[in-house]
């Protein structure tokens, strides 16, 4: 099912690459949850175990490399050489399969298993409806380019900038390809380019992406949660010295994130990436903090990435217009907008072994309590340490 070693999510690769730089020693394990609580079909775990073992045969091959090479100048010669040579190691992903209940576990060298999370969720999501034998109908398939058309138009009016970020829980590569493809045709200045990197080449487009959550969460564990954001993002300009400058702030709730984020990294940064909690709140209090430090708001930009919709954008918009600076990347709504259910369900890391330590859990303190990740006993902890009262978080 899957072609190529691009698809994927670009801060998979800007990530490995910091990775490698970093913490070429470090231990990962990662681990699939369920929040739909989705019923597995039968055979489901053995169907999903072949299709991993089919991905040990991807390569990069010789147009993708110069495709980096010329798109991604801050991807030096050595890590494009790293990744030519570069292949999945299947036995780093443990799948198994009980009654209806799938549990999929991803163990080794973080910067190999770093690549897991992304292909794997497309898999088991285009596997979900394939083996349940759910189809789009003719007429939601032949509505596929015209949804994804009114949508990109729509924003286009608006004056807004929008980048495509659905390879998690794509209803098929076919339609995300399809789905690309519309919003390079019809969104102009509009459409900022996709998180896919195998679609962002193939159609000529621009990857997006910087760091996710699990970058932060591995600084937790290697330096302690009052040091994480801090020297997560110190690492992060060590290795990029300016490029790729989106930080994202919710790993530890966001009102911490701002306590690390002083006038060094808030000139630094290009800007901040929302992905949870109220948008109009966390613009609010973005607005606030930049100026408290003397920055203009203007000359800053969030991303807005958090389940959003048109009407969701539209309300962000009127808050944020001639304030600050937006963009929005917008995911299943785009991939899977073809009349069935999206999946509920996340592959995160789970622990984390820095060199020269034990292996520890690593969490995730979202700005929606409900969504906090990782052990229950460290979640404990995190709030004492970083001082956040039951009723904030």
């Amino acid at each position: 099912m899957l072609t190529s070693l691009l698809d994927n999510d670009f801060y998979k690769i800007t990530m490995q690459n910091a990775v490698i730089k970093r913490f070429p020693y470090a231990q990962a394990r990662y681990a699939f949850i369920n929040r739909g609580e989705h019923h597995f079909p039968d055979g489901f775990g053995a169907v999903l175990r072949r299709e991993v073992d089919k991905m040990a045969a991807l390569r990069l091959s010789n147009e993708e490399k110069r495709y980096l090479q010329v798109t991604c100048p801050y991807l030096d010669p050595t890590y494009l050489d790293f990744l030519a040579g570069f292949h999945y190691d299947p036995s780093e992903v443990i799948i198994e399969q009980q009654g209806h209940d799938l549990s999929v576990v991803i163990e080794g060298p973080w910067y190999r298993t770093i690549l897991w999370e992304v292909p794997l969720m497309a898999l088991i999501s285009e596997l979900w409806y394939q083996l349940r034998d759910v189809i789009v109908s003719r007429e939601d398939d032949a509505l596929v380019e015209q949804r994804t058309r009114d949508k990109i138009e729509l924003y286009r009016r608006l004056g807004l900038k929008i980048a495509e970020f659905g390879t998690r829980r794509r209803f098929s590569f076919a339609i995300h390809d399809r789905v690309v493809g519309a919003l390079h045709h019809y969104g102009g200045e509009a459409f900022s380019g996709t998180s896919n990197v195998l679609l962002a080449m193939r159609h000529g487009v621009k990857p997006i992406g910087t760091h996710a959550h699990e970058w932060f969460m591995f600084h937790g564990a290697r330096f302690g949660f009052k040091m994480a954001n801090s020297l997560a993002l110190e690492h992060w300009v060590d290795v990029y010295r300016g490029d790729l400058g989106i930080a994202l702030t919710d790993t530890f709730t966001s009102r911490v994130f701002f306590d690390s984020f002083d006038k060094k990294f808030a000139k630094l940064f290009d800007g901040v990436r929302h992905d949870s909690g109220d948008p109009i709140d966390f613009a609010a209090a973005t607005i606030a903090h930049y100026e408290r430090l003397g920055i203009d708001p203007l000359s800053k930009t969030i991303i807005f990435s958090d389940a959003l919709t048109p009407e969701k954008v539209e309300r962000i918009q009127t808050f944020c217009q001639n304030r600050i600076g937006m963009a929005f990347g917008i995911g299943t709504n785009f991939t899977n907008d073809v009349g069935v259910e999206p999946m509920n369900m996340v592959i995160k890391m789970v622990e984390a072994r820095p060199e020269g330590q034990d292996w520890l859990p690593v969490i995730k303190l979202s700005d929606v309590p409900d969504k906090h990740t990782g052990d229950q006993d460290m979640i404990s902890l995190a709030k004492r340490v970083l001082s956040l009262s039951r009723a904030s978080v």
